[in-house]
């Protein structure tokens, strides 16, 4: 029972971590929470699900399409309701309502576009399963971890290691500085979000793929897992995303099973209520000087 629920939770918190990476690169960059990613990750499972049934089944294109389509609505989050904020010298906090807002009227859209009854999902990375022990393991779990897996490297590689990421902290840190060294701030910003738009967007799929239906309230108990997720890695931290997704899933997993399953959504809140209480700048966190 145990290394079956370990196992559905590896599975789960791999998805998670993909949402709370996109979280934690908005945040390094802006300082500010994109509350429209739970949202895009619900956009992108729906648009595989439109596409697939439109395109008679041409399963590997419907995928592509749907995630550059996701990764432009990432891109239309920031042009839409931040670049002017930001403009303006606006609070963070008038940011954070603008995505709030933004999510919203994606759910709705989808809502009235699709309507609200559960859809099946194409079970695309279903091979088979085998056993290990009393376990039963299958191909739709193996996939989601090792996708997961290349993704978070991958992208990690791309913020640590590479003159792009170098850009992006740079921006991070002082954009009025990052701006007169010749970088082009407003290119890296867009960029970030498309970047959290498509991991969103990868992660709604695999979920789609795993439980085989999708509905219109997966945007909004993923949004706040995730960002517990991110708060317990550390918020603007890769690796403490990555952790912060896996404890989660795994917490949940298990936590279901033993304690009750109406109280899987209640465990990602209750982590959320101990991180901020015992260590609020997470495992990986550290604390922020505001320097005037």
């Amino acid at each position: 029972m145990f290394l079956q629920q370990l196992l559905n939770g590896i599975a789960l918190g791999s998805t998670y971590a993909l949402v709370a990476i996109g979280y934690s690169l908005v945040f390094g960059v802006l300082r500010i929470i994109n509350f429209a990613n739970g949202s895009l990750y619900m956009l992108g499972a729906y648009l595989v699900f439109v596409l697939y049934s439109a395109m008679n089944g041409q399963l590997v294109l419907a995928i592509l399409f749907a995630l550059l389509a996701t990764a432009a609505a990432g891109f239309l989050v920031d042009f839409v309701g931040l670049r002017k904020l930001r403009r303006d010298n606006a609070p963070r906090m008038s940011g954070l309502i603008s995505t709030m807002g933004i999510a919203t009227i994606i759910e709705n859209v989808i809502q009235i576009w699709i309507g609200t009854e559960t859809k099946q999902f194409p079970d695309f990375l279903n091979f088979g399963s085998f056993q290990i022990g009393s376990a039963i393991v299958t191909s739709t779990q193996i996939c989601i971890f090792f996708i997961s897996l290349f993704l978070m490297a991958a992208f990690s590689l791309l913020v640590y290691k590479t003159k792009i990421g170098k850009a992006m902290r740079a921006v991070s840190q002082n954009m009025t500085t990052a701006r007169l060294m010749g970088i082009n701030v407003k290119l890296v910003i867009s960029g970030t979000f498309m970047v959290s738009g498509f991991l969103a967007a990868v992660a709604g799929t695999m979920v789609g793929a795993y439980y085989r239906a999708i509905d219109t309230l997966m945007s909004s108990s993923v949004g706040m897992k995730t960002f517990a997720a991110a708060v317990l890695g550390g918020v603007g931290s890769l690796p403490g995303a990555m952790v912060g997704g896996l404890l989660v899933g795994v917490a949940e997993s298990i936590g279901g099973s033993y304690i009750s399953s109406g109280y899987r959504d209640a465990i990602a809140f209750a982590i959320l209520i101990l991180v901020l209480l015992i260590k609020p700048s997470g495992i990986f966190g550290k604390k922020i000087v505001e320097k005037m």
